[in-house]
């Protein structure tokens, strides 16, 4: 059994500062307060070390068809396009649903209880997706309620939004509580114009859209 320190020197002593060889840090962390721990690789686990990263680092550049040392720049620009192709695919998934395609029905604004109300019930989106499709009807309905539920495979999500206007006549929060208790779901919450919530599926969506209409009957 060893009987002195593993940590970095190993409770020992080189005679010269040639016999460590190479040394490579791996990183540190707070053992305890006002004590630091140093990990690092010395000698040949050290150059085994940085020949492991040289063949990792060949590798990604050969997959990235560029020199090693452009493969920073390369990751970057892969990541910028990936972010970019990704709010371009949000953005067509949107269009989709609001043209009614997708599985979707477009839907048209009906009146309850003075106030307009759309509903609908949406494929091929996420709930993430929901809050700019709220907003967007929203818009074009000028004033009015909102109201969307997105099968998201196996569950729902659920939207619900108000103008301004009507604020002080209805909330979201209500109107997606409603929504949402039908679908299995619990809660939900945001503010008295916006609102989300989820259940656990959206096979009882009618009986979702019932309960919502309900609330603007009052």
């Amino acid at each position: 059994k060893n009987t002195y320190s593993l940590e970095l020197c190993g409770g020992t002593h080189v005679r010269q500062t040639g016999d460590i060889g190479a040394f490579v840090l791996l990183g540190d962390s707070a053992s305890s307060a006002g004590v630091r721990r140093v990990e690092a690789l010395t000698g040949a686990e050290a150059l085994a070390w940085l020949r492991e990263q040289q063949a990792a680092l060949a590798g990604v550049a050969e997959a990235l068809k560029t020199s090693a040392s452009d493969v920073p720049d390369r990751v970057r620009a892969l990541m910028d396009e990936r972010k970019a192709l990704s709010n371009e695919v949000a953005q067509l998934r949107r269009e989709l649903a609001m043209a009614g395609g997708g599985g979707a029905v477009a839907p048209e604004a009906k009146e309850i209880g003075g106030v307009k109300f759309i509903a609908q019930v949406l494929q091929g989106v996420t709930g993430k997706d929901l809050p700019a499709l709220v907003d967007e009807h929203k818009a074009n309905l000028g004033s009015g309620v909102v109201l969307l539920i997105a099968d998201t495979g196996g569950k729902a999500a659920v939207a619900g939004g108000v103008t301004k206007d009507l604020t002080d006549k209805v909330s979201a929060v209500d109107i997606v509580k409603a929504a949402v208790a039908e679908l299995g779901g619990k809660g939900g919450g945001g503010r008295p114009d916006m609102a989300q919530g989820g259940g656990a599926s959206a096979e009882n969506a009618d009986a979702a859209i019932a309960a919502a209409e309900n609330v603007l009957k009052g």
